[in-house]
């Protein structure tokens, strides 16, 4: 079994005098779980100012906890040198943009080339966190900025800020229809009651919240930006087909193919050929877990959706020119 053995040390507080060595332990120590730091305990890689104690052991108050942790690999996927557009780095975290087409996670239909397999690569530690430290995901056509955590204290405090909709995750997507306001989608998702693959709006479903504000109106068309309040499986995408504004070129929830009046042949060969849904995710804003400072990084909208924006807007250009 393939591990790494991490010595960390705390100070015991006087404020915890009296109470149990494992009760202790846990709270300095959050990113292990019990049955792990328990372990630890007995095994002696736990110590109490250097000795080995019970865990229902009363402490004193200011003694040095020291902890031999010995990190055993999560991941196994194998590294590949595959290229990444790194936004920010530094010892603690990695902020990506995504292309469009890249898998997160390896799984039965790819068990190689993805996002995983290409951190391994960069940082061969990550093999040590849960899922190389990936904390959140954008599917696989989805583009833009994901946070990926290189220790686990990033790891546990990252997932704490996204679970506490501390995170502010903003989206380009272009839609079907001319919308002339923005708003609120507030409408719980699970998953589809027959087809396993999709996700839906559901009553019995988990609390699902999108903001979102136009960008650019087209013809028939809309440009939006969207940010997400929760973060569920599909959410833009289930949000806006629930709408009746599905996004461009969704294979799952964007319907037949609707071409407006008078489409021009750029237009018509723009929609036909956008194969993907059309969504990045463009801004991501999060504390950084060590320093508390605000990190925030953008991604500009990549060119297959620029050039189905230029098409949109030529094609609403010209209609108007025409009703003139």
């Amino acid at each position: 079994m393939n591990e790494t053995t991490v010595p960390q040390q705390a100070m015991v507080p006087d404020s915890s005098a009296g109470r149990r060595f494992d009760a202790v332990l846990a709270e300095l120590f959050p990113d292990y779980s019990r049955s792990k730091l328990a372990a630890w305990i007995k095994s002696g890689d736990a110590l109490l100012d250097g000795r080995q104690v019970r865990p229902r052991d009363p402490v004193r108050g200011g003694e040095t906890v020291t902890l031999n942790a010995a990190l055993e690999v999560q991941t196994h996927s194998e590294p590949e040198d595959i290229a990444l557009d790194v936004l920010y780095e530094d010892e603690h975290v990695i902020v990506i943009n995504k292309p469009a087409g890249l898998v997160v996670h390896p799984g039965a239909g790819n068990p190689a080339g993805t996002l995983v397999n290409a951190l391994l690569h960069r940082d061969p530690s990550l093999s040590l966190l849960p899922r190389a430290g990936i904390v959140h995901r954008l599917d696989k056509d989805t583009s833009g900025v994901m946070v990926v955590a290189r220790t686990l204290p990033a790891h546990t405090a990252l997932v704490t800020q996204l679970s506490s909709r501390e995170v502010h995750r903003q989206y380009l997507a272009v839609v079907v229809g001319a919308l002339v306001s923005g708003g609120t989608a507030n409408a719980p998702i699970d998953r589809h009651p027959r087809d396993r693959i999709r996700m839906a709006v559901r009553e019995d479903g988990r609390d699902a919240v999108t903001h979102f504000r136009l960008r650019e109106r087209f013809r028939a068309h809309t440009l939006l930006e969207c940010r997400l309040e929760t973060g569920r499986t599909h959410q833009i995408r289930v949000h806006m087909a629930h709408l009746k504004h599905p996004i461009i070129g969704d294979p799952l929830y964007g319907g037949p193919l609707k071409l407006p009046k008078g489409a021009t042949e750029e237009l018509i060969a723009g929609l036909r050929g956008f194969k993907r849904q059309a969504l990045h995710a463009e801004t991501l804003e999060f504390a950084h877990p060590v320093t508390g400072e605000p990190v925030r990084c953008s991604a500009p909208m990549p060119a297959d959706m620029q050039q189905l924006v230029q098409v949109l807007h030529d094609d609403s250009r010209i209609a108007a020119e025409k009703a003139r």
